[in-house]
């Protein structure tokens, strides 16, 4: 209920030496109370008077800020609504990418695997003609393989004694007229070397002493293949080097005479 007029009637009051509170004391302990309230209301309305438009104001600014508060959080729930959809929408997106990256990737192994293909399909199409061409010698080959087989035996049961001049004899002149006569095939050009012996085989013999020529290779044929024993007659005695070091790792018993 304070007002400017109140204030303006007591201020005559406040203007007067004695009305402080040590002068009111000495008159009345009362008395001094109420000096020292009348003081603090005038001072309370002073102060009340700039603090109650900052009240409104701060009255109206919360209101305001309530007002705030609630937009924002509609406007956070609504955020959090389409961050959650942007989320389901990034991660289809991320396995669409992963599903597409995987399928380029099976893509370009595939464009791999067929130009590799495709090149050994180009490759091998030359060899189409040798293949085919092989193939009808290979079915020759077998027709002519019992003719060759008799001869191989025949070579290994009873040319070893011989010379290269009759071992020839026994093959071309005798035994080939005798398969033609009783008609069976066998191939004109048969090499007896290449039928019974690989060429790392006959490497290896070069290598533990034996000589390279026909006739030696052939005697290394009768030696390892046939079903006898062999009697080696040697004067040069190559034919012993090579045993000795063909057989040196299967503890070969050697004895002297």
């Amino acid at each position: 209920t304070i007002n400017d007029e109140t204030v303006e009637l007591v201020q005559p009051y406040f203007e007067m030496e004695d009305y402080t509170l040590q002068h009111g004391k000495k008159v009345c302990g009362n008395v001094a109370g109420l000096l020292s309230w009348t003081q603090a209301m005038v001072v309370f309305y002073g102060v009340n008077r700039e603090v109650l438009p900052l009240k409104a104001n701060l009255a109206k600014q919360e209101g305001r800020l309530k007002i705030a508060n609630a937009e924002k959080d509609k406007a956070q729930a609504e955020l959090d609504e389409k961050q959650a959809e942007l989320d389901k929408v990034q991660a289809k997106f991320d396995a669409a990418m992963k599903e597409k990256m995987d399928l380029e990737d099976d893509a370009e192994t595939c464009k791999r695997k067929m130009q590799a293909a495709s090149a050994l399909i180009d490759g091998l199409s030359g060899e189409k003609v040798r293949w085919t061409q092989q193939s009808k010698e290979f079915k020759s080959q077998i027709k002519r393989l019992v003719g060759d087989i008799l001869l191989c035996t025949g070579f290994l049961s009873y040319c070893g004694p011989f010379n290269q001049d009759f071992r020839n004899l026994l093959l071309k002149d005798l035994w080939e007229t005798e398969l033609r006569n009783h008609k069976i095939p066998f191939s004109d050009d048969l090499n007896l070397i290449a039928m019974l012996v690989d060429q790392p085989t006959i490497s290896e013999w070069n290598l533990q002493g034996l000589p390279g020529d026909h006739l030696s290779i052939q005697n290394g044929i009768i030696v390892t293949k046939a079903s006898r024993y062999p009697l080696l007659v040697d004067p040069q005695t190559q034919g012993k080097e090579w045993v000795k070091n063909k057989e040196q790792d299967n503890e070969l018993q050697v004895n002297s005479v």
